[in-house]
């Protein structure tokens, strides 16, 4: 029996049997070692977001429930909304430190740093990309300050101490033009932006064109940080950025056609590299004669029943507020279902950061509302998203 097993491993190549089992066991090694790779590797793909998905997890269970934002609508002035939310050390520190809609958004711009700054390195770099949504707020807060001729004081009242420029808030809210702000900003990429949209703003005497240009540079630069995504998260991240750029160019042109805007009023505001409607369908939006043909053209995409919906609101109403907020409304959907389909990568973040946004802007409208007398609760209600 030895001989013929011998006689086999010979003919086979092996000068012996050792040699053989030798062989053997080297293959089983390798085979055992691509099966270990194979289990372990999505866990390795998952262990750089359990920490950050952890923190945000416990900041979930810290947003406000149904209930509680009922019990906001039902106070009966602005004094009372801020006595609830002192109850909350999230918002506390910020409620005794500024004005309430500035300490609403300065804990908002909180939470935003705290997740750029915890988020996984190959997505980190998007995170940090959203921070410069402060800086565009300043820019924008400093440029209607001086158009209404408040003092460096005033203006530092409306200003989030976030951003890259945070260091910087006190020289611009000392300039007295537009002119002045885009020499403060001398060496940052917002002074190209405003200097180039300065000609349409001396032109209208208006600040749309400046505040447009930066609304535009933000995004285009959340494209560039969302680009060439390198896994399932990275895709995740994108997909969530370009249906963002989706949104806001769908509200551009349908607020321009209501306004009986034309191709060549639309398309400098307009944003290339969404995530469904690209450049050759924009260009069939912005020369639509009017609003429904804006709708009709969006066929096929996951846009086309949410805006028929609208539809009929748009037709008692003649405002373009029932699409806006049922496009916001979808954009919130998403960034749940990236949560759940996701929940080991980057859908809790993305999730928890629209969840948040969601609720300062419910937060701001509830303010507003109350800082009118005898301003009915449903009609605030209504306003929520």
């Amino acid at each position: 029996m030895a001989e013929s097993i011998t006689a086999i491993v010979t003919a086979l190549g092996f000068p012996s049997v050792e040699a053989f089992i030798a062989v053997l066991l080297l293959g089983g090694a390798i085979i055992g070692a691509i099966v270990v790779i194979a289990t372990i590797r999505p866990l390795l793909d998952l262990f750089p977001y359990a920490y950050p998905n952890a923190r945000v997890r416990a900041r979930v269970g810290r947003l406000f429930s149904e209930k509680q934002l009922s019990e906001i609508l039902e106070s009966d002035n602005l004094d009372e909304v801020q006595n609830y939310l002192r109850g909350f050390p999230e918002y506390a520190q910020y409620v005794d430190k500024y004005p309430l809609e500035k300490a609403l958004d300065t804990q908002l711009a909180d939470t935003y740093d705290l997740v750029a700054r915890i988020a996984p390195g190959d997505i980190k770099g998007v995170f940090r990309a959203l921070l410069k949504k402060w800086d565009i707020r300043n820019i924008k807060s400093v440029i209607t300050a001086k158009e209404v001729g408040l003092n460096s004081e005033k203006t530092m009242e409306l200003l989030i101490p976030f951003g890259d420029l945070k260091n910087d808030l006190g020289q611009l809210s000392e300039v007295n033009s537009v002119t002045d702000i885009i020499t403060a900003l001398e060496g940052t990429d917002y002074a190209k932006i405003l200097e180039d949209a300065l000609p349409a703003y001396q032109n209208t005497q208006m600040v749309l064109p400046l505040e447009a240009a930066l609304d535009k540079y933000y995004l285009e630069n959340l494209l560039r940080a969302s680009a060439n995504p390198a896994d399932d998260n990275g895709s995740l991240v994108h997909t969530y950025v370009g249906s963002q750029v989706d949104i806001t160019n769908l509200k551009i042109i349908l607020r321009a056609k209501v306004d009986g805007l034309k191709y060549d009023d639309i398309s400098p505001y307009m944003i290339s590299n969404g995530y469904q409607i690209r450049d050759w369908k924009l260009k069939d939006l912005m020369e639509a004669e009017d609003v429904s043909a804006v709708v009709s053209a969006m066929e096929g995409t996951d846009y086309a029943p949410i805006l028929s919906e609208a539809l009929n609101g748009y037709n008692k109403t003649g405002s373009a507020a029932s699409f806006e907020k049922d496009l916001d409304i979808y954009l919130t959907k998403m960034a749940r279902n990236f949560a759940v389909k996701k929940p080991f990568g980057a859908g809790p973040m993305i999730g928890f950061l629209n969840r948040k946004e969601n609720e300062i802007r419910n937060l701001k409208v509830i303010a507003r509302g109350k800082r009118e007398v005898n301003f009915p609760a449903a009609r605030i209600k209504e306003m929520l998203v």
